[in-house]
């Protein structure tokens, strides 16, 4: 978890370096109006609680009853590990993009992007699975019963990502800003989990280097 919170929290804080405002929030603040410095609050003490079943997933997992490591605290940790790698590889790669100075107005669709559209997201929530995977035993499914609670985690991180805060926000932000180039990345591109990209115009695709 260490390695999770410092790593994202030093590509978020890098990421924010001269940024006044996040464009989402401020879409947020434009539409609410006068009104917004109160539904912006509700709506930040809503992510607080949200972080509620995130942490009580942890700790459960963490008190797992059994005195020494087993196989699937090891296959745990490398579920975290592979959704760290994973959101690091795609962070790095939509960085990269937006640095070459003739893919501006483009929308990245190389890497990890070609196969889903929010690929940093995906692996955000994969990390999420390692906590079920400690906490519920295969062999004795009721010999700790609060480890099937971990199951919080990945499903409510699903939900914020997919539905409410993370894509939808996000894709009506990258719709104003490229227009049709990001429609046909749509048509193409999975969503959320990394599949194939479907056949079909590329009109709005970036380069490939």
């Amino acid at each position: 978890m260490a390695i999770w919170s410092l790593r994202l929290g030093v590509h978020i804080a890098i990421r924010s370096l001269g940024i006044t405002d996040d464009p989402r929030y401020a879409a947020f603040a434009r539409e609410w109006g006068v009104d917004s410095p109160r539904k912006m609050f509700l709506f930040l003490q809503n992510q607080g609680f949200g972080s509620i079943p995130l942490v009580f997933s942890i700790f459960v997992a963490a008190h797992f009853p059994h005195p020494l490591l087993r196989p699937q605290d090891y296959l745990a940790a490398l579920v975290l590990l592979a959704g760290i790698a994973g959101e690091a590889l795609a962070d790095a790669q939509l960085k990269n993009f937006r640095a070459h100075p003739g893919n501006q107005g483009l929308v990245c669709d190389v890497g990890l992007w070609r196969w889903s559209r929010h690929p940093n997201y995906f692996f955000e929530w994969l990390g999420w699975l390692a906590y079920p995977v400690i906490a519920i035993s295969p062999d004795y499914p009721l010999f700790y019963p609060w480890g099937w609670a971990t199951l919080l985690a990945p499903a409510f991180m699903y939900w914020i990502l997919v539905y409410v805060t993370g894509i939808p926000p996000l894709e009506e932000q990258m719709l104003r800003s490229r227009g049709e180039r990001y429609r046909d990345y749509q048509s193409r591109t999975s969503i959320f989990f990394p599949l194939p990209p479907r056949t079909g115009s590329s009109t709005g695709s970036s380069p490939a280097s």
